[in-house]
């Protein structure tokens, strides 16, 4: 059937390929080099105990069959070797139903990980990995055409990110419709990126322009991906550029990235596509079956969207097949963190040595200027920003933190940047101190060489110690 492919995508489709298992390859290096601490047999949540209380119906993943540490590891260092060898184009060498098998596993496996990984792995961008990558299994590789059905879903699914994304923000926080969350946003974002300083000081105007441009793209452009071309294109290009800019503002994980790789389809890229036959007709069967289903499942994300109670990143099944997305609804006006330390003394004191532990990402140190770690997610210190917004977000992991750093546990400190203590001396006692930061002016900045200023809030945790001799380490 000639309608059922779009020749004229076959670039877009390679390059959309590629980049989507780039970020796969960076999701499963993610999970296999933090799990441990995390997740695993003597992590803060464990696998083990979430199965025993969740049913496999309502989160589906092999873990509930069996668990081990060393069977997480094989899955997420399988998904990396699988994610590289489609990175390198391994699936052009295949048929096409090996192809199909190809995508499917890391959806597979990354989807086993997400449904175990509790709070660890609630946020939005691994529901919009897991729906990017299902349409990807049915996109095809050298052997057809991009079908026309599963491009039209990618444009539906960047609709929906975009568009959501723009009513959240109008519904809730009322700087966005004033135009003014700029003015706080790069100061308390989750974990600012080593230009956060410098866009949060660009005149205010400018960030007002700043959030109107959003809303443009967010709400009135995403219309335009359906439009012929070369309008959606530019659309697409629109949405790739906005993304950039995000991402050298801040650290979003992989979720700006894998908002430009959905994007990448709906460009129309000049290309000589080969000459190829018409795609089997089990193949087209299995498309059009597989996109009426997912046409199907998305009038709840519709009637979300609609609805003034709109949720944000929130999965209607528990396969992640058709998903609701958005982000920042409302706009923190003051910056909180949790600085985390730990002391020999045996009687803890108010004077005491206290030393403090240092995250990776998230502000310590007032004199250390914030790395670039996106599309690496560091999921600690991302989760230590919503703690930091209210113990309710702290749950019981917080507590397992605490407890694992009182035994040295080597998992646990290898998530943060340094320890202020010896392996073979853990701490007598650990306690957290909640902080407000600020961003230092231009003077304060050269007359100090700090870019955070802090002052003292309240105690978070008081001063606390092992009840029981530490585990074996």
């Amino acid at each position: 059937m000639d309608w059922f492919t779009a020749p004229g995508y076959w670039l877009s489709r390679l390059v959309f390929q590629r980049a989507l298992a780039g970020v796969y390859l960076v999701a499963f290096l993610t999970a296999a080099l933090q799990f441990r601490a995390l997740l695993g047999e003597r992590g803060m949540l464990p696998v083990p105990r979430f199965v025993e209380r969740v049913p496999f119906r309502r989160a589906p993943s092999l873990f509930h069959w069996r668990y081990s540490d060393r069977l997480f590891a094989a899955c997420a260092w399988t998904g990396c070797a699988v994610s590289a060898a489609l990175l390198a184009g391994v699936d052009a060498y295949v048929p096409l139903g090996a192809a199909m098998v190809l995508w499917l596993v890391p959806w597979a496996l990354y989807l086993s990980i997400v449904n175990v990984g509790q709070t660890w792995y609630g946020f939005g961008w691994e529901s919009l990995l897991l729906e990017t990558g299902f349409l990807a299994v049915f996109l095809g590789n050298d052997e057809v055409a991009p079908p026309v059905v599963v491009l039209f879903l990618l444009r539906w699914l960047l609709f929906r990110v975009e568009f959501g994304a723009g009513l959240i923000k109008m519904r809730g926080d009322a700087c966005w419709r004033k135009l003014t969350c700029l003015h706080h946003h790069h100061e308390t974002q989750p974990m600012p990126g080593p230009l956060s300083w410098f866009f949060h000081h660009l005149p205010g105007p400018l960030h007002k322009v700043e959030v109107a441009a959003n809303h443009v793209t967010q709400l009135v452009v995403p219309f335009l991906l359906f439009a012929p071309q070369p309008v959606a294109s530019a659309a697409a290009a629109l949405m790739i550029l906005t993304q950039l800019w995000l991402v050298l503002s801040g650290n979003f994980a992989w979720l700006n990235w894998i908002t430009v790789v959905l994007a990448l389809p709906a460009l129309r890229l000049p290309h000589d596509a080969p000459t190829v036959p018409s795609a089997p007709l089990w193949y087209e069967a299995v498309v059009l079956a597989v996109a009426a289903l997912l046409l199907f499942l998305s009038h709840r994300p519709v009637v979300n969207m609609l609805s003034r109670r709109q949720v944000m990143n929130r999965s209607f099944d528990p396969l992640h097949l058709v998903n609701t997305y958005g982000a920042f609804g409302s706009v923190s006006r003051v910056r909180h963190e949790i600085v985390v330390e730990g002391t020999l003394d045996e009687v803890p004191r108010e004077d005491g040595d206290w030393r403090a532990y240092e995250f990776r990402g998230k502000p310590g140190d007032p004199r250390r200027w914030p790395r670039q770690f996106a599309p690496y997610h560091l999921r600690l210190d991302w989760m230590m920003w919503f703690a930091a917004l209210s113990p309710g977000y702290a749950g019981t992991w917080f507590g397992a933190l605490v407890e694992r750093l009182l035994e040295n546990d080597r998992d646990t400190l290898r998530l943060l940047r340094r320890s202020p203590f010896p392996p073979d001396r853990p701490p007598r006692h650990v306690r957290a101190r909640l902080f407000r930061y600020r961003y230092t002016t231009w003077r304060e900045l050269r007359e100090t060489g700090a870019c955070w200023e802090r002052t003292y809030v309240r105690e978070y945790l008081p001063p606390t110690r092992l009840t029981a001799p530490a585990r074996e380490t």
